[in-house]
């Protein structure tokens, strides 16, 4: 059930950032470290973008559970996806984090985080 929610969530973003003028590089981007649900285009910038999705604020919002570790691995999981598209290099990279609450409501956080020192 969570699987079918996810993809939801991630196609309701998409959309959502696609009416904002972004373009759809890949979705689902598979590495040994984890997945990135959106990889987009806005302008010459390539936004790596992390849905997160909550029915309820009790444990915390959508944006607030994208923690240390999570950001870590998204990190991780561009940098394997450089190595195989080495192109995307030559653009700036920008980690987003779409946050969508119970009442489909989107909350679009640019520049939510950065890699820090990519070398």
């Amino acid at each position: 059930m969570a699987l079918k929610a996810g993809q939801a969530a991630e196609t309701l973003a998409q959309r959502w950032l696609e009416a904002q003028g972004l373009k759809l590089i890949s979705r689902n981007q598979h590495a040994r470290s984890g997945e990135l649900d959106l990889v987009m285009r806005d302008g010459d910038t390539v936004a790596v973008i992390e849905v997160r999705q909550r029915r309820s604020s009790h444990f915390g919002s959508a944006a607030e559970s994208v923690d240390a570790r999570k950001r870590v691995r998204i990190v991780q999981a561009t940098r394997s996806l450089i190595a195989r598209q080495p192109e995307l290099a030559r653009h700036p990279i920008r980690f987003d984090v779409v946050a969508i609450d119970g009442d489909d409501r989107i909350e679009w956080l640019r520049n939510a985080f950065d890699a820090g020192n990519w070398a």
